[in-house]
Order: structure tokens, then sequence, then C-alpha cells
């Protein structure tokens, strides 16, 4: 598709959409222009060209005109009450079928059809039929000189036509609301996950530094003081992390795309992060960085980051981490390992989504796989590998 053509298609779709908004904000007016232009065709063809398909064509004018009126009128309800605006319509076609105008104009039933086939249970389509059916079967016995199917069988048609459209727009629409409460619900879950990992680990960052810093106080004040100012960088940064993120919910999808993520250039200044709230990190990462799309680094980063505020929150006293990240033919691995002795990394409860579960979820999304457990001389191991791409996003 030539950017030419994407580009109209764009403009197509926001048009739309402008239109759509208009017709929320402002329904009278669009349901007065649709009532003004089929009141108008009505007029005209009451005017002198309904007598070439009447049976009676020397009925008095009056009548044809108040006919006309009110078989185009009520469609300025046809949207709010399509049922009552039908049942205004077909009673006036029965007047014309018993009369012998049948004017033209008793096709525009169709219109509150189409609306019951769009809005209403799918059984209001049976009461829209029964009001239908008598101007037809009454017009079709008291005028026999033509066939019967010539009264019946064209407007039936067009009945199950409209029907089946009203229907069929229905059920996209449902489609369309459907997914668009399953992005939301993803959208959700996303954002809760982020904030999960860009909390719970800066927190963590914070807790350590706080407690750092009291002992600290005591016997070396400078120290203390570099751990105030290393609460302050942190806690700016999860805050700026965390504007970034909800600013996502203020945007649209082409702008949200260009926001800033971690990647893996940022894995360094967050084991330092780490390492100044007093835990030891060993890492071991490639001078440069493998062919991986955008949403897999900001995966291999949250999952690093979700280790190490475990390893922060559950490894106990003395304990020492080390960070691993190597890539070979076609996969990238990143290993994270502890030597804590304090209480295990256990996964959430199930239905949280969050930990190690999270990371998990994260790794699938990118057809890459998650292992978490004990080591058999004691500590935790996290291990991430994910399929290596031809060429970054």
């Amino acid at each position: 598709m030539t950017t030419e053509t994407t580009g109209t298609s764009r403009y197509a779709q926001q048009l739309t959409a402008r239109v759509r908004a208009f017709d929320a904000r402002r329904p009278w007016m669009w349901d007065t222009a649709v009532t003004a232009t089929w009141t108008v065709a009505a007029l005209v063809d009451a005017s002198g060209g309904w007598r070439n398909t009447a049976h009676a064509p020397s009925l008095p004018a009056w009548l044809v005109v108040t006919l006309s009126l009110a078989l185009s009128v009520p469609l300025f309800w046809r949207r709010r009450h399509p049922l009552a605006a039908l049942t205004v319509m077909a009673c006036a076609a029965l007047v014309s079928s018993v009369s012998g105008a049948f004017l033209q104009a008793a096709y525009l039933q169709m219109l509150p059809v189409y609306h019951l086939a769009l809005s209403r249970p799918p059984r209001t389509l049976l009461w829209s039929l029964a009001l239908i059916a008598p101007p037809l079967i009454t017009g079709a016995l008291r005028f026999r000189a033509d066939s019967w199917d010539q009264h019946v069988v064209p407007t039936l048609w067009a009945y199950a036509l409209v029907a089946l459209l009203g229907i069929a727009v229905r059920s996209r629409r449902d489609e369309r609301t459907h997914e668009v409460r399953l992005a939301a619900t993803a959208e959700r879950t996303r954002i809760a996950r982020e904030m999960h990992d860009i909390i719970g680990h800066n927190l963590a960052v914070i807790t350590g530094l706080a407690d750092g810093g009291r002992y600290a106080a005591a016997k070396n004040p400078e120290r203390a003081a570099q751990a105030l100012d290393a609460i302050g960088t942190t806690s700016r940064q999860a805050l700026a992390e965390l504007r970034r993120l909800l600013s996502v919910l203020h945007e649209d999808d082409e702008t949200a795309t260009r926001t800033p993520q971690p990647t893996l250039t940022d894995l360094e200044p967050l084991i330092e992060g780490v390492r100044s709230a007093g835990l030891p990190v060993h890492a071991d990462l490639p001078a440069t960085a493998p062919a991986l799309s955008a949403g897999a680094q900001l995966t291999v980063h949250r999952v690093l980051q979700e280790a190490l505020t475990n390893t922060l929150k559950h490894a106990g006293t003395g304990a020492k981490a080390t960070v691993r990240l190597s890539y070979g033919p076609g996969t990238l691995d990143l290993l994270v390992t502890d030597t804590g002795t304090g209480t295990p990394h256990l996964p959430p409860p199930p239905g949280t989504g969050r930990g190690i579960t999270g990371m998990r979820e994260r790794a699938a999304r990118y057809d890459g796989t998650l292992e978490s457990g004990p080591l058999p001389a004691g500590g935790w191991r996290v291990r991430l590998s994910i399929p290596l791409e031809d060429s970054p996003s």
C-alpha cells in the first residue's frame, strides 16, 4: 500500500469519525435533513407522478398530500422511536392501498425497519413485518387486475434486504465495540504491569537507600547525605517514568508509539541504581546491543528490573547479584542470579498478573521463555530467552 493510499484512507477514517461525532452531538440536524429530503420527494410525487402507479388516479389532492406527509414526516423519529414511526407510516400505507393510490412513498417504511434491526431486539422485526404486511395483502386482494406478486413480492424483498443490512451493520458495530473493550482491557493490563515494575523497583531502591542512610547517619553524615541525594534522584526518575506512562492515556496511538521507552542501553543505569541501594551487582553486558525490537528491549529491561527488585526485597543481608546478558545465533539470553538466603521469590496469587507471572507473560509476548527458581547451592535464578530479529524496529 502506497503512502498516498494510506493517507487517503486515514483522512477518510478521520472524516467519518468527525461526522459521527457531530451526529452524536446534534442528531436532530441529520434527522431533519433526512426527513426534509424525503418529504420533498414525496410531495413532488404527490403533485402528479403518483398517478402512474395508482389504481384510482382521481383521488382528491388533499388526501394524496396528507398520505405523503404521513409517510415521510415520521422519519424524524425513526432513530429514537422506530417502531412508533413505522406504526404511523403503516397506517398511512394501509389507507394508500385501500384507496388505490399506491404511493411510492410507502417504501420509506424501510428506513424505520433498518433502525429496528440496528438497535432493537430481533423479535421486534416480527412486529415490523406484522405492520407492513396488512397494506400489501389488502391492496393485492382489493385490486386484482394485476398479479398479486406485483404488490407483495417487491416490498417483501426490500424488507428482507433492509433487515439483513441492519443486522449486518449491528453485528459489525458490536464486533468493533468488543474489540475496543478488549483493547482497553489489554491497555489497562499493560499500564498496571508497567506501574508495578516502576513503583515496585524504585520503592525497593529507595527503601535500601533509606535503610543505609539511617545506619550511616550516626557515624558517617556524608554517606547519609549521599543516600538522601540518591533517594531524591530515584524518586524524580520514578515520577518521570510514571508521568510518561500515564501521558499515554491522553495521547493517540501515533503519539504513544513515539514516547521513549527503556531499551538495552538503559540496563547499566538500572544496575547502578540498584548498586546505590546497597546491593552489590556484578554485570556482564555486551558492548553492542543486539537486533531487537523496541518492545522486546523493554521486556528485557523490565525483567531485569523485576529480578533485581525481588533480590532487594527477598535476598536478605549480604546478598550479591550477578547479571549476564549474552546473545548467540538467533537468541538473546539474560541470566540474573543472587546469593540470597532470605524468603523465597514466591509468585503472586493466581489472577494478579504481577511479579514472576508478569515477567513470564512479557517473555511469551515476544515468543520468549522465562525460567525462575532456586539454585541448588542457595540463592535464586531468573533466565530470559528471546529470539533475535533481523533488524531492530
